[in-house]
């Protein structure tokens, strides 16, 4: 017998019976979920926070098993936030807006509201509260609308889906991802509390063992038929997307992927693709990747801030085994900055001192080695590790020009960035330099975060092109002297691609997660944060006191009150 997607064709029957089964009946409770209020999702949001902490420890021991960590070092305090931490942050924040619905009609911004270039609005969303000034000292946060979009508009169509609940009411099909813990449910969470929509969600192969800890962590969705959780391969997803009784799909993945679930695969697939004519007309939302820059700005930096900021981009490769979306790719410096090989030489020393991480992600070391056989200069770096572990792989001084190169228009998605170099005079040319090659050459729209100093910065023709740099990136997300991942933990932030691609061009995707303000119209999310923060952010991979840490602050997401903040700053500040 042929086996498809790893099933006998009989055993793919009885799975397409329960599929249908499963469907039906999250799709029948899509009208009672329109006529659940806010107070009362707020409360099964509560229930959500209290049975994820309770569920926390099982899930990630079972996470950093899978993954080759031990649950109490450095890596293991990443894995409980990334993968936990941040799905509390999004309900609590979610939670918050349930509350404002019912108590003044509409999610309350953070902060104010500013006029940013290009006839933009941009509303504060970070710092939320006290809590956030400590737990992220010098962060601030903002959601910039689309061009034109008034304030009057963002009051008139935020909470769309609690304005006319029937009318969003629908199914989802959510496919997940397989590296980050939290993807799955945090998307769920979107779909059912930002959108309206029902959902069925399907765990990914690679991280289908968390199922049993979604399950109980989500249990006040699931129970009620609101949220069910299936696994399988992608058998199961292509009979999931295709169900008649779905009403809209989102997939975090691959571009290929979502070609696949829209034009079809093969040769005819890609001719589908070609002449723009889609097989699948279902609206399909998704987050795909990128070829993520990080715009390195020349000025003078101490030794102590080249230091900081290597650790700082060496933490932006190691976290999760540089399996992530948002991980560097490309550094993107200035060839005249005379600071430039001192500061990759920093890079490299703290690369040097990481333990490489297992390479769990199926594929890491194929994709690796289509790099390295295209840059056979490429170091590698790392203490010797266990033989499934993949050492940190850096490409430095890849030609610019070369637009084609592999660097450049694909997405590693392994433990490997590489650096380029630009021509520019100046700090200020050199920002419209680097905008410009991002926006063209780099494949995706995800992400990319800005460094410069605050010297530099604070130059009067310097300032303005910062300003203008930020607001002609084409990046759903942009940090600056923040790595971007944080628009991704913020929850109040929206996180995905820069609107308007064509699904024949889908790039990084279409459409938002997270977004719990509920805005209707956003752009993208700047996260700013100082040049040097003292002491080191628990998150950063050199840092000693990680892992307890960062585990004290998923407690205090579980929980937030000023008693539990003494254990986590001791915690924070201990050397």
């Amino acid at each position: 017998m042929t086996e498809v997607g790893g099933m006998t064709p009989s055993a793919e029957r009885v799975a397409a019976a329960d599929l249908d089964r499963v469907v039906g009946e999250v799709a029948s409770r899509a009208d009672a979920w329109s006529r659940v209020g806010p107070a009362e999702r707020a409360a099964i949001l509560d229930q959500v926070i209290a049975d994820t902490a309770r569920v926390a420890d099982g899930w990630l021991r079972a996470a950093c098993a899978a993954k080759g960590y031990d649950p109490v070092s450095a890596e293991g305090g990443e894995e409980a936030f990334s993968g936990i931490g941040t799905l509390l942050r999004l309900a609590r924040a979610l939670r918050a807006s349930m509350i404002d619905l019912a108590t003044v009609g509409r999610p309350r911004y953070a902060g104010p509201v500013a006029h940013r270039p290009g006839d933009r609005l941009a509303i504060q969303v970070a710092p939320d509260g006290a809590f956030d000034r400590i737990l992220f000292p010098g962060l601030r946060a903002e959601v910039w609308m689309a061009p034109g979009v008034t304030e009057e508009e963002v009051r008139a169509t935020q909470a769309a889906a609690y304005r006319d609940p029937r009318s969003h009411a629908g199914l989802s099909v959510v496919l997940a991802a397989g590296n980050v813990a939290s993807l799955g449910p945090r998307d769920a969470l979107s779909q059912l509390f930002v959108d309206g929509r029902v959902v069925v969600l399907k765990a990914n192969p690679v991280n289908d063992y968390l199922v049993p800890f979604w399950e109980e962590a989500l249990a006040a969705l699931v129970v009620p038929g609101y949220l069910r959780i299936v696994t399988g391969g992608p058998a199961v997803g292509a009979h999931l997307v295709s169900h008649p009784r779905v009403d809209e799909v989102h997939l975090t993945g691959s571009a290929a992927t979502h070609d696949a679930i829209v034009f079809g695969t093969g040769i005819e697939g890609g001719q589908r693709k070609d002449a723009g004519e889609p097989i699948f007309t279902t609206p399909v939302t998704c987050e795909l990747g990128n070829v993520s820059p990080i715009i390195v700005v020349p000025g003078v930096w101490s030794q102590r801030e080249l230091a900081y900021q290597a650790r700082h981009v060496a933490t932006m490769l190691a976290n999760n085994a540089g399996f992530n979306c948002l991980a560097p790719r490309v550094l993107v410096t200035a060839a005249s900055w005379p600071q430039r090989g001192a500061f990759l030489d920093e890079i490299e020393g703290v690369l040097t001192s990481l333990p490489p991480r297992r390479a769990y992600y199926p594929g890491a070391f194929a994709r690796r080695d289509r790099f390295v056989e295209a840059h056979p200069d490429a170091r590698v770096f790392g203490t010797p590790g266990a033989d499934d572990a993949m050492g940190w792989t850096f490409i430095r001084d890849v030609d610019a020009a070369a637009t084609e190169d592999i660097s450049f228009t694909t997405e590693s998605f392994c433990a490997l960035m590489s650096e380029t170099a630009l021509a520019a005079d100046s700090a200020a040319s050199f920002l419209g330099a680097a905008v410009d090659f991002c926006n063209d050459v780099l494949w995706g729209t995800l992400s990319a975060t800005i460094l410069v100093d605050p010297r530099t910065a604070s130059e009067p023709v310097v300032s303005a092109a910062l300003d203008r740099a930020v607001a002609d990136l084409r990046y759903g997300s942009i940090g600056v002297n923040a790595w971007h991942a944080m628009s991704f933990v913020l929850g109040t932030t929206v996180w995905g691609a820069h609107p308007g691609h064509a699904a024949t061009d889908i790039q990084s995707g279409r459409g938002f997660v997270g977004n719990a303000l509920l805005f209707a119209q956003p752009e993208r999310s700047v996260v700013r944060g100082p040049f040097v923060s003292r002491p080191d952010p628990l998150w950063f991979a050199t840092s000693q006191r990680s892992g307890p840490g960062l585990r004290r602050l998923v407690d205090f997401e579980a929980q937030p009150s000023w008693g539990r903040l003494p254990r986590l700053a001791l915690a924070a500040l201990r050397p």
